[in-house]
C-alpha cells in the first residue's frame, strides 16, 4: 500500500465505534530522584517526587482508539477503591465507560518505580504488581456480560483485551460473537491475550508478540525467520483466525494470512526504543480501527507498525494521535524525483 492509501484509511477512522472489553489496569508511575546509596543495604535511596495513575490494559487500548479519532465504549471491572476511581477519571474524554464497580476485588495495579538524577532521564527500577484477581464473582460477571452484550450491538469492531484476571474467557467471547450474529453485525473481533493464545478460536485476528508465541508453542524463535514462519502458520491453523499479526520489537511485525505469503514489515523509526509499556495496546487498537474503517489486514498492520514505532519512543503508558500517525506516514513516503535539468519534455 502507498502512503496515499494509508492516509485515506487513517482519515476513515473518524466515526467508527470500537467496543473494548477486558481487563482495566491502573498503571501507577512513582517518580523519584536518586539521593544516595543506603547504609542498610546495597540499594539506592530515592527521594520521592510524584505519582501518576493512568489507564493500562483495556483502558490503554480504549484511550488509543480515542486518541486516533475513533469512538470507543469500554466495558470493564474496577474495584470500589481510590485507584479504581482515579483510573476511570483518567480515561480519554471520548471514551464511553461501561464500568462495573465491585466490592469483591480491588482494582489491579501495576506500580513502576522510576528513578534518575537531575540531569538524566528517569529509568524504571522495579515493577510491583498488586491485587491482580484470578476470579470474578458471579454477580459481577453477569453485570459485565450484560454490559458487553449491549455494547457490541452498535460496534464497528470489538477488541477483547485479556490480561489474565479471569474476566475474559473463550466461552464469553463465543457468546459475544453469537450476539453479533443475532444482531446482524458482521464486524471484526480482535483478541489480545497474554496467556491463552491458543484458546481463542475462529475470530478475525490475534496480535501476539513473539515471546507470547514462543510461550504458547514452547519454542525459541529468536532471529530465525524459518522458525517464525513455522510458528506463525501453526498459530494461524490452530486458532482458525483470519489473520495473525506477530509483533517482534525491533524487528518489526509479521502478518500471517491463510494461503498467502507472509508479510514482513520492518520497524518504523529507530531500534533504540525508549519504553515498550503498553505498546501492544497501541498496535491492536490501531488494527481494530483500521479494520472497522474497511481496511485490509495488510493496511491495518502497516498503520499499526507506524503507531507502534511512535509509541515506544514515549515514556510510560502512552497513546498516539491521528495527527502523529499522519505525520509519520508522510515523513516516510518516497519523495518525488526532481526533473533533470535541461532534459527533453515528455511527449515531445
Amino acid at each position: 500500500m502507498d502512503s496515499a492509501q494509508l492516509l485515506s484509511l487513517t482519515d476513515a477512522f473518524r466515526g467508527k465505534r470500537v467496543v473494548v472489553f477486558g481487563d482495566l489496569v491502573a498503571d501507577e508511575f512513582v517518580y523519584g530522584r536518586v539521593a544516595r546509596v543506603s547504609r542498610e543495604a546495597p540499594v539506592l535511596i530515592l527521594e520521592y517526587d510524584s505519582t501518576e495513575i493512568v489507564p493500562g490494559g483495556a483502558g490503554n487500548a480504549a484511550n488509543n482508539v480515542a486518541a486516533l479519532g475513533g469512538g470507543v465504549a469500554l466495558v470493564a471491572v474496577v474495584g470500589r477503591d481510590e485507584p479504581g476511581r482515579r483510573v476511570v477519571a483518567a480515561l480519554h474524554r471520548r471514551v464511553d465507560p461501561h464500568v462495573v464497580r465491585t466490592n469483591g476485588a480491588p482494582t489491579s495495579i501495576k506500580t513502576r518505580i522510576l528513578a534518575g538524577g537531575v540531569h538524566s532521564a528517569k529509568q524504571q527500577v522495579v515493577r510491583i504488581d498488586r491485587a491482580v484477581p484470578r476470579g470474578i464473582d458471579p454477580k459481577t460477571r453477569k453485570a459485565v456480560e450484560r454490559a458487553a452484550l449491549a455494547a457490541v450491538r452498535r460496534a464497528d469492531a470489538v477488541l477483547v483485551s485479556d490480561y489474565g484476571s479471569g474476566l475474559i474467557t473463550p466461552r464469553l467471547v463465543r457468546t459475544l460473537t453469537a450476539e453479533l450474529r443475532r444482531a446482524g453485525r458482521s464486524v471484526p473481533v480482535l483478541i489480545d491475550t497474554r496467556y491463552r493464545l491458543l484458546d481463542y478460536t475462529g475470530l478475525t485476528i490475534s496480535t501476539p508478540n513473539q515471546s507470547e508465541v514462543e510461550q504458547a508453542l514452547s519454542v525459541r524463535i529468536g532471529d530465525n525467520l524459518r522458525l517464525l514462519e513455522r510458528a506463525g502458520r501453526e498459530i494461524l491453523e490452530r486458532t482458525r483466525m483470519q489473520a495473525v499479526l506477530v509483533t517482534r520489537g525491533s524487528h518489526g511485525m509479521s502478518l500471517f494470512l491463510p494461503e498467502a505469503r507472509t508479510v514482513h514489515i520492518p520497524i518504523f523509526g529507530t531500534e533504540y526504543i525508549v519504553d515498550v509499556t503498553g505498546a501492544g495496546d497501541t498496535v491492536v487498537s490501531t488494527v481494530a480501527l483500521a479494520l472497522a474503517a474497511g481496511g485490509s489486514f495488510e493496511g491495518a498492520a502497516r498503520l499499526a507498525n507506524y503507531a507502534g514505532g511512535l509509541v515506544v519512543m514515549k515514556r510510560g503508558t502512552a497513546t498516539v494521535s491521528s495527527d502523529e500517525l499522519r505525520a509519520a506516514i508522510r515523513a516516510n513516503s518516497p519523495r518525488p524525483s526532481a526533473p533533470a535539468r535541461g532534459g527533453a519534455k515528455a511527449g515531445g
